[in-house]
């Protein structure tokens, strides 16, 4: 409400509006005024929009015209850049944009129209400079395009922004730039042609290792990204050639250069190509170009890769090349399943040798410890410590250290002895550890673990009751692990006889003391071991003659020994005894240690002067080959305590030996050596024998106790039953054996309608 205070002045009104459906405006006004009466007041509508001079539109578009050829022709600009964009302003207020766009769109044509001469003027047929030319022609006719579009599309900005993108089904400016750039010169079968030939002749001569323009063939290649003709004009091409390149380069360089050279060149190669992509080829290119690249350099000549090159690499441990061939057949299809097979072929071949070669016995476990030491280094630090690796190493160990049966077995349990032995300077307590557990790993692979058993008990005996083992802690060291290894029942036996040999130390300290209390003590002092004939390598009894004193105390320990344990039976083993016998020599005093066998014949000079080799067999009762060893070791070594008539390296029957009083020697002790024998081909058998004996109780056992538990069965599930329970390689046709050993003796029948069925008989 206002108050009108001069009648010749305008009232101030509200008004409230209100739109009838016929479009009008009907307005209500309420004024008050001096005098109080109201009038009503009627507000027109806006007058028509002032039309557009009869040849702006016509004129405006001249102007926009030249101002896109000054662009497109790269000549100066007449107008002002902003009153040329009000222009295109006011025509699209006008409605004038569908025209506009078309007749922009007709001008831009017209120039690329233009551009596409230059190059199918350019000669056909052309050297590589010729080529370069074109493309750099190309290239710059492409970014000149790109500039004056961009320029172009500054000026018809408010167009592209308004109308451009209310009509969702035409192309932007710069869409529209590129869509004709490719239709009018791009898809043109010549110039295309022309200008992917040219890149890929580029990038053919950068393979070549010349130096080429990256910029350029980047630019080009962008090029026919952003115009979407990458993948079928020059993508497919770029494969295909790519593919023959390294086609004949692979053939060619297989045949030339060796393996660790070639794989050098594939890896720089591969290096090149993943350069290439980052420099300037379109990165969906990189999959199917380095897969291009590893099939055919690498792909299609694994096999014979690995045939020419794979043993020189593995002998030579050429460490490097083996963990590139490793990263390169990880690459491709079927490459490390093939380097398996042929890294597991290479251990069993190489293996086999050491194994299956008579001559190299004397160092096989070394040679075996040093082998899987070297193959554990390949496995790590060049096959990635890959699980399928190692396990197809374990299995190679396997089979081949088991292709010659028991050999291995008893070299182990010899190896073992060496290095447990008195006297083994080689190593520290660390290092023998190491050693050890090498050795255990070896160990694992043998099936016939009781070969070992039964050579390792025999060599165990020996350093017991010599008293050469280098270590206790050593010793019980190495049962701890056989016993982890193959459970107590393998080691119950070893560990009874350091049981026994603890228990003989308690028993001399209680002999010692029954002595002192007898009436005549003995100027011998006796030292006995106890053994329990279960636990202790079975030894061939020998009767010989021992002097009177020796017999006298053997009786006085059999009295005192059977008084604390009675109902058991003693029986002497001399071969395992030894002595500290006390000479006098021309030089003086002596202490010499020797065997029992040497002590008898020693103490028959004390009798005499000398001696035929009858005469000494009739008085110590040793038995001969035992004798010819015997004085062989006194007479013909190094401390030669006896002369021998006449000389010579060999004990012969009719030798005579006489005491050696000139004997001379730098130490008071001296050990003299039994001659051992060469082991001894019988020992060997023997020991062979005794576990193959074993074994045939444990497979009558397995038997008995299978059937007794099943009490019918088939052939076949008998013997399948009897491979899981029983630890060592057994052939069919030996259990076949044991199979008809019990039925002859009543332990099992046949089934009478069905032979190959058994029955237990209880």
């Amino acid at each position: 409400m206002a108050e009108d205070t001069r009648q010749d002045k305008r009232a101030s009104f509200s008004a409230i509006t209100e739109h009838n459906t016929n479009g009008m405006a009907r307005t209500s006004a309420v004024a008050s005024s001096k005098s109080g009466a109201s009038k009503k007041l009627v507000i027109k509508n806006f007058k028509d929009r002032p039309k557009l001079a009869e040849n702006y539109t016509e004129d405006t578009w001249l102007k926009l015209r030249d101002a896109v050829s000054a662009i497109q022709n790269s000549t100066s600009i007449k107008y002002n850049l902003e009153e040329l964009y009000q222009a295109v302003e006011n025509l699209c207020s006008y409605k004038v944009s569908p025209t506009l766009y078309k007749q922009l769109r007709q001008v831009c044509e017209d120039h690329v129209q233009a551009q596409i001469k230059q190059f199918r003027e350019y000669p056909l047929f052309c050297n590589s400079l010729d080529n370069l030319s074109f493309l750099k022609r190309m290239n710059r006719c492409w970014q000149d395009h790109c500039r004056q579009t961009i320029m172009i599309r500054s000026i018809f900005l408010f167009l592209d922004r308004t109308y451009v993108l209310q009509n969702s089904l035409l192309p932007s400016i710069w869409d529209t730039g590129l869509e004709l750039f490719r239709t009018h010169i791009v898809s043109d079968t010549a110039v295309q042609k022309r200008t992917v030939d040219g890149i890929l002749e580029q990038i053919e001569l950068e393979r070549n290792g010349e130096t080429v323009d990256r910029s350029l063939i980047r630019s080009l290649l962008g090029m026919l990204s952003d115009l979407q003709v990458y993948k079928e004009s020059f993508e497919e091409r770029f494969l295909i050639e790519t593919n023959r390149l390294y086609a004949a380069e692979g053939q060619r360089l297989t045949q030339e250069r060796d393996v660790p050279e070639y794989l050098h060149h594939v890896a720089h190669r591969l290096e090149e190509e993943n350069d290439r992509i980052m420099s300037y080829l379109d990165q969906s290119t990189q999959k199917p170009l380095i897969n291009c690249v590893e099939k055919q350099l690498l792909g299609e000549h694994i096999t014979a890769m690995l045939q020419k090159g794979l043993r020189t690499l593995l002998d030579e441990n050429r460490v490097t090349e083996l963990g590139l061939l490793y990263q390169l057949f990880s690459k491709v299809k079927g490459g490390l399943p093939t380097l398996l097979q042929f890294w597991r072929d290479y251990i069993k071949s190489f293996g086999g040798e050491i194994v299956c070669t008579p001559e190299k016995d004397k160092d096989m476990v070394q040679d075996l410890l040093d082998f899987k030491d070297k193959m554990d280094n390949v496995a790590q630090m060049c096959f990635t410590r890959s699980e399928g690796f190692i396990n197809a190493m374990k299995e190679a160990f396997e089979t081949f250290i088991n292709k010659r049966p028991n050999k291995p077995a008893e070299l182990i349990a010899k190896y073992v002895d060496s290095k447990l032995r008195a006297g083994n300077k080689e190593a520290t307590e660390e290092e023998l550890e190491r050693i050890l557990d090498k050795i255990m790993i070896i160990f694992r692979f043998i099936h016939g673990k009781d070969v070992f058993e039964a050579f390792y008990k025999k060599d165990l005996a020996k350093r017991l009751l010599v008293g050469k083992s280098a270590s206790v802690d050593a010793e019980k060291s190495m049962l701890s692990k056989l016993k982890h290894e193959c459970g107590a029942a393998f080691t119950s036996k070893l560990e009874g006889m350091f049981k026994d040999m603890e228990l003989s130390k308690d028993i001399m300290i209680q002999f010692k003391q029954y002595i002192q209390n007898q009436s005549g003590p003995s100027n011998i002092e006796l030292t006995v071991n106890i053994l329990t004939m279960g636990y202790w390598p079975s030894y061939i009894p020998m009767e010989v003659h021992l002097p009177p004193e020796m017999v006298k105390l053997q009786e006085v320990f059999k009295l005192f020994y059977l008084g604390k344990h009675s109902g058991r039976k003693l029986q002497w083993q001399p071969t395992l005894g030894h002595a500290v016998l006390k000479a006098e020599f021309k030089e003086g005093k002596k202490e010499l240690q020797v065997s029992l066998f040497q002590t008898l014949v020693l103490l028959m000079f004390n009798e005499g002067e000398e001696f035929s080799m009858d005469d000494i067999r009739a008085a110590t009762g040793i038995e001969e080959e035992e004798l010819r060893r015997t004085l062989q070791s006194l007479a013909c070594g190094k401390a030669r305590v006896l002369n021998k008539n006449p000389r010579g390296k060999d004990v012969e029957d009719g030798d005579r030996f006489n005491f050696n009083n000139d004997f001379k020697h730098k130490l008071f002790r001296i050990k003299i050596n039994q001659i051992q024998m060469k082991e001894t081909v019988e020992e060997q058998v023997s020991t062979t024998e005794r576990v193959f004996q074993d074994r045939q109780y444990q497979i009558d056992a397995a038997v008995v106790r299978i059937m007794k538990m099943r009490k019918t069965l088939s052939h076949n599930l008998l013997v399948s039953e009897l491979y899981n329970q029983l630890k060592f390689p057994v052939k069919p046709g030996d259990l076949k054996k044991r199979i008809e050993s019990l039925i002859d003796r009543d332990y099992m029948e046949r089934d009478k309608e069905t032979p190959n069925q058994y029955h237990y008989v209880a």
